[in-house]
């Protein structure tokens, strides 16, 4: 499935899906920015913050709640 999330946060964030065995996601998004990914209907996106010294969890968002419809534009761009 097609998901979006946005950093809304004026901090440097790091999201990542682990759950999904033999499988692995991680990204660094800037402040604001919007990122579109492909994943699992039963992965769980860990969200770290740079807010600190140190990246810290600060959320964890189903992915089924981020999931987005996919048009033919996307497909065509990721083909």
């Amino acid at each position: 499935m097609l998901c979006s999330y946005i950093n809304q946060t004026p901090f440097l964030e790091i999201v990542r899906i682990s759950n999904i065995k033999n499988w692995y996601f991680e990204k660094v998004i800037f402040p604001q920015q919007h990122i579109l990914f492909s994943c699992q209907a039963q992965a769980v996106l860990e969200v770290y913050s740079s807010e600190f010294s140190t990246a810290l969890l600060v959320d964890k968002i189903s992915c089924e709640l981020l999931q987005v419809e996919a048009t033919e534009e996307y497909y065509d761009q990721s083909a």
